[in-house]
């Protein structure tokens, strides 16, 4: 295993998403297609994929964490975007935060201050 590449959240309006996703990550899409949009997010990609599935219909089964060096000021940015609360900031050991929230179409978008984890090749 050579750890993670690609992180892909579906949405019901690929057109709206991108635009989104472009202000909340503060980057433009390397790759957009209408069948895939993906954006280069510090080394990782975030993909956007179209759905049908009705945006009330989603379930939560996988939370994927982004790493920044201040949850809350992150959290509170993506809640005036139009994110809604997904679960509060919360300390859960040493220094280390989470918080998720979900995107205008469901998907769950988390959040984490992590100081220890480092990234090896």
């Amino acid at each position: 295993m050579l750890g993670l590449r690609t992180v892909v959240y579906k949405v019901d309006d690929l057109e709206e998403a991108k635009q989104w996703y472009a202000v909340a990550f503060k980057t433009r899409p390397y790759f957009d297609e209408p069948f895939y949009v993906g954006f280069s997010i510090g080394g990782y990609e975030l993909g956007l994929l179209p759905e049908k599935i009705p945006r009330e219909n989603k379930f939560t089964n996988v939370i994927t964490y982004w790493g920044v060096n201040d949850v809350n000021k992150e959290y509170n940015r993506f809640i005036k975007l139009g994110a809604t609360i997904d679960e509060e900031p919360t300390n859960v050991g040493g220094e280390l935060v989470v918080v998720s929230v979900k995107d205008p179409w469901g998907n769950v978008i988390g959040i984490i201050y992590n100081p220890e984890f480092k990234i090896t090749e």
